[in-house]
């Protein structure tokens, strides 16, 4: 049975750019995994997500995890593979630090370890996911900017929220609602055991 595949859905309007996502990421990638000794590091651990400023909205960018991913079609070393999850990952082992992968790259989203010389990207926290944990830049935003589920879990939430939204707003502008409110089902007493016998007793087989 193939499993739906998960994904991270940005929201750029609830993004402040206060760049959680950022730290938890270099965070998780780093060999302590520790938020104090990260920093301290050597070599300093990096994001594999960035908050970008486009039209006036900060926006996380990270790897989209292509179904059919360019960056490992163009990587001689084959460092690049994809997972049984659908996710996008790189060997750092077999990689060689050649940048076709980050020119292949429609999102930008690869790029070269200034002192490693590899490349590296967001690996989806592989190995958070795996043990039913969030990416660790969903779980770090403070603003629900990042949600992590399948394409409709997630479709269905925002859905949701938006129609929330549209019902507050005309409100706040007096504008009588033109849905139906689904009626209201009265709270029915339960019956008794010996009411219900009761109530079947002609019926020969209670």
């Amino acid at each position: 049975m193939q499993v739906e595949k998960r994904i991270i859905l940005i929201l750029p309007e609830l993004c402040t750019g206060c760049k959680s996502c950022e730290y938890a990421c270099a965070v998780e990638h780093s060999k302590s995994k520790d938020a104090y000794l990260a920093p301290l590091e050597i070599p300093a651990p990096i994001p594999r997500i960035r908050v970008l400023l486009a039209d006036g909205y900060t926006v996380p960018m990270r790897c989209q995890h292509c179904s059919d991913a360019p960056c490992m079609a163009v990587c001689p070393t084959k460092a690049i593979s994809q997972s049984p999850e659908g996710f996008i990952l790189i060997d750092d082992k077999r990689c060689i630090g050649c940048f076709m992968c980050a020119e292949a790259c429609p999102f930008g989203a690869i790029r070269i370890h200034p002192e490693l010389k590899i490349a590296v990207k967001c690996d989806f926290c592989v190995d958070r996911v795996r043990q039913g944990l969030l990416p660790a830049c969903v779980e770090a935003c403070p603003t629900t900017a990042l949600r992590f589920g399948t394409l409709e879990e997630l479709m269905s939430t925002v859905a949701s929220e938006k129609a929330r939204e549209m019902l507050k707003r005309l409100a706040a502008e007096g504008v009588a609602s033109v849905f139906a409110r689904a009626p209201r089902e009265e709270a029915k007493e339960l019956v008794s055991p010996a009411t219900l016998r009761g109530m079947y007793q002609s019926v020969g087989w209670v």
